[in-house]
């Protein structure tokens, strides 16, 4: 059958790019190894020209694939799975790349460019090491590329084609057997983009982590080189390359960190979320590694740990690959992939390369030169040594709790994560944050190889006097008390915040005692004062986080659960200003935009000091994929000293149609009567009460009905219906309590002599427009992110002074 308006040829292209891509990675692979292992200087040459020209055909290859997938969803090609499955024509164009890489697909696509990108560069930088690294660069671009081909090896998928048609995966075989299946509303439009990923967070955040992932080949390639080539001297030239590892990585686990803060509404920036973890582990261990490098490029210390951190930290990459795509964790990380099970092919793009590397380790190992006298304690490696183990004792403790579902699944138990998954987090981290900040502050007032012990305590003692002042401070005039926990976390909390300003003060101190001034060399100072910096933002924002949003009205839209505390969610009531402790909280309106098919909240704040009137504008979206319901999107107030983060827990829309009938009710003074949510009492009637007066026209006379509403929460409301009569006419006027969504008004007098009458009372959910809302605190919180800037600013610095002096050393060289 011929289906109108596909286009076929960007696919048919694509799929030959892929499988083109996949074969000059492997030639690219098998040049550039012949060329490391040929000593005569022409035939390795020869090897590494065809090395690049292989390895130029497989970039041109990845770029026609990227431009292709891109023109594929801007055009709404929804004959094609890919476009459809992640776009839609009503999604605004500023998330069509988020489109591109919501998938498994795109994600590969974008980290295979990355290698591209990062491959050239060693081409014209790693000079004598081009064979060795390019060999395991090309490796993984091999690697990488087989999750794209989309082929069948007997009954064995490899890979998932990004260009597969809709009408070979889509199982509807009613609906292709119309040539104009296209035309269908539901294909035409698309399936959309996850409403959570709507956010422009995911616009930049997913391409600067993949690239940091990317990254950590390059130190890892160089690892495998010295190993291939048992030579050792490619440790300085892969410092920069972790450095810029550390810092792209880093930065974009905290864009994920910012996304979170923005766009989920658990409250906060971090939950230890399992693909959080599996990103955080192999920066933790990069950094060990980069560590450990500066450390034998100073003294020839700690070359074997600097081996296995680079080997561990591309694995751990690779491991993290595997928990976000193989779908094991879709139950437990709101970050997983499960559309496709690659679960055996993504086992073995870990072990090809960890098990070869380890092995290889294990065998140069025994003639890896190392230094037999121990590191003196008043040595600056010792401590830097020291400091790499705990990094990677962390990385260990992380990745243990993060693989239970995988341990359950190899060894068919049922292991559970403790019911509160963040404070079995933090009470191990906590301690070491603490040794981390102690160790930052230190180290650097330490000489290699050895220090004089009177000549460090003098020139520390001054920034630990200082430090120690400043945090108690902080902690008492703060007033740092969480206690939630117990005291014996509180304690660790103060021990913490110490340590924190400690590594602030004293890094900052370095930069005059140590450096004189010398900002040009001060990198490695800055990106700890930056560490520092962020860990107390971290340690005030979460100890002094409080929930603003207490609910003084006592009404609730949704019951009780483990998400939702009626306690600590605000109602209010559109047009109403409602008590909120320190603010008086008024819901001005709402309104749907219909570009991005959110609904906005305008909610006016006004503190009880009047020193802050504000506006702000949380949104729900409505869910997609499949899933019921609606997404809240945070919005947040910053001030340098505080953020007010605002949720909509619910919200009732008061513009639904009206079904709900008048009951009649029998009552006379002091009865009562139960309704749905309490009872209503009737308290007395009243003639012409003062609340009736501005509503009686000329000649009419009033009666009022006092009455008392309890709802089941124990909370008291007054309504008073009214009639007005003149000359045997009567004129209804019905009360109405908001905060119940009910309405009373006076229907007729039954029983004159008994004082009865009849009542309608109608429980009415178009009465209002309400919403709930959930306000958090975080005090400080703005300390997190300058410090994230001031780390990467250090590591910034740290590439460009080593880089310089790489390339004045190699013109020295030259020169001699």
């Amino acid at each position: 059958m011929k289906y109108n308006d596909e286009h076929l040829f960007y696919g048919e292209l694509g799929h030959f790019l892929a499988v083109l891509s996949f074969v000059a990675s492997l030639i690219a692979t098998i040049a550039y190894w012949k060329a490391s292992r040929n000593k005569l200087l022409d035939e390795q040459r020869g090897w590494i020209k065809f090395g690049r020209l292989a390895f130029a055909i497989e970039t041109i290859s990845v770029l026609g694939i990227f431009l292709l997938m891109y023109l594929i969803i801007a055009n709404h090609y929804h004959e094609y799975y890919y476009s459809w499955n992640h776009s839609s024509r009503s999604l605004e164009k500023k998330y069509l790349f988020a489109s591109f890489w919501e998938g498994q697909e795109g994600s590969f696509m974008l980290w295979n460019t990355w290698h591209c990108l990062l491959g050239w560069i060693l081409i014209w930088r790693s000079k004598k090491w081009e064979a060795p690294v390019m060999t395991v660069v090309s490796f993984a671009q091999f690697c990488i590329s087989t999750m794209l081909l989309g082929i069948y090896v007997g009954s064995l998928k490899i890979g998932s084609n990004p260009f597969a048609l809709l009408r070979h995966e889509l199982p509807a075989p009613v609906l292709f057997q119309n040539p104009d299946y296209l035309q269908f509303p539901r294909i035409f439009e698309g399936n959309d983009l996850n409403s959570a990923l709507q956010n422009y967070w995911m616009v930049i955040h997913p391409p600067i982590l993949f690239l940091g992932f990317a990254s950590t080949v390059v130190p890892f390639a160089y690892a495998m080189g010295g190993l291939m080539k048992n030579d050792h001297t490619w440790v300085k030239a892969s410092i920069p390359w972790a450095a810029f590892s550390g810092a792209v990585l880093g930065t974009g686990i905290m864009m994920g960190a910012a996304w979170a803060y923005e766009a989920l509404n658990f409250g906060g920036y971090w939950a230890w979320d399992p693909v959080e973890n599996a990103s955080l582990v192999p920066w933790l261990v990069m950094i060990a590694g980069l560590h450990t490098g500066i450390v034998y490029k100073s003294s020839g210390y700690s070359l074997k740990s600097t081996y296995i951190f680079f080997i561990l930290s591309f694995c751990l990459v690779l491991y993290s690959t595997f928990l976000t795509r193989s779908g094991i964790l879709g139950d437990t990380s709101v970050h997983a992939f499960t559309e496709r099970d690659m679960t055996t092919q993504l086992v073995g793009f870990v072990l090809v390369f960890f098990i070869p590397a380890m092995v290889l380790f294990f065998y140069r190992s025994k003639s890896m030169p190392a230094i037999k006298k121990e590191e003196s304690t008043y040595s600056r490696e010792f401590w830097m040594f020291i400091g790499a183990l705990v990094l990677f004792l962390a990385a260990i403790i992380i990745i243990a709790k993060t693989s239970i579902p995988v341990y359950n699944k190899v060894f068919g138990t049922n292991v559970a994560m403790p019911e509160d998954t963040l404070f079995s987090y933090n009470q191990v981290q906590i301690f070491i944050a603490i040794i981390i900040g102690i160790l930052t502050a230190a180290t650097q007032y330490f000489k290699y190889r050895n220090t004089d012990a009177k000549t460090f305590y003098k020139k520390i003692a001054v920034p630990t006097v200082i430090a120690l002042i400043i945090s108690l401070c902080i902690s008492f005039i703060g007033n740092i008390n969480y206690t939630e926990k117990g005291a014996g976390f509180m304690v660790a909390i103060h021990v913490a915040m110490f340590a924190a300003v400690y590594s602030v003060v004293a890094n900052a101190a370095y930069i005059w005692i140590g450096l004189k001034g010398k900002t040009k060399s001060a990198g490695a100072s800055v990106a700890h004062i930056g560490f520092g910096l962020a860990l107390v933002g971290i340690l005030i924002s979460s100890s002094r986080q409080t929930i603003l949003s207490q609910n003084t009205t006592g009404i609730a839209l949704l019951p009780k659960s483990k998400d939702y505390d009626p306690q600590e969610n605000v109602t209010l009531f559109k047009g109403i200003k409602t008590d909120m402790g320190k603010y008086d909280v008024t819901y001005l309106r709402d309104t749907l935009n219909n570009s991005n098919h959110k609904r906005y909240f305008e909610v006016n704040f006004v503190s009880k000091d009047g020193r802050y009137n504000f506006n702000i504008y949380p949104d729900l979206i409505n869910n997609n994929k499949g899933i019921e319901g609606r997404s809240a999107n945070p919005d947040t107030k910053h001030y340098f000293d505080r953020d007010i983060y605002v949720s909509v827990s619910a919200a009732q829309d008061g513009r639904q149609d009206d079904t709900s009938q008048f009951k009649p009710i029998e009552m006379k003074p002091g009865d009562s009567a139960f309704y749905s949510n309490g009872i209503i009492v009737m308290n007395g009637v009243v003639k012409e009460p003062d609340s009736l007066k501005q509503k009686l026209l000329p000649g009419e006379v009033g009666i009022g009905m006092n009455m008392t509403v309890i709802s089941k929460d124990g909370m008291y409301y007054k309504a008073m219906p009214e009639i007005a009569l003149k000359d045997n006419q009567l004129r209804q006027i019905p009360d109405t309590v908001i905060a119940q969504s009910l309405i009373i008004k006076f229907n007729k007098l039954t029983d004159p002599a008994a004082g009865k009458i009849e009542l309608g009372i109608k429980e009415d959910q178009s009465v209002q427009d309400i919403i709930t809302l959930k306000v958090y605190l975080f005090p400080f919180v703005s300390l997190l992110w300058i410090g994230i800037i001031i780390m990467v600013a250090g590591f910034v610095m740290s590439i460009v002074q080593r880089v310089r002096t790489g390339l004045k050393t190699t013109e020295l060289i030259n020169k001699a």
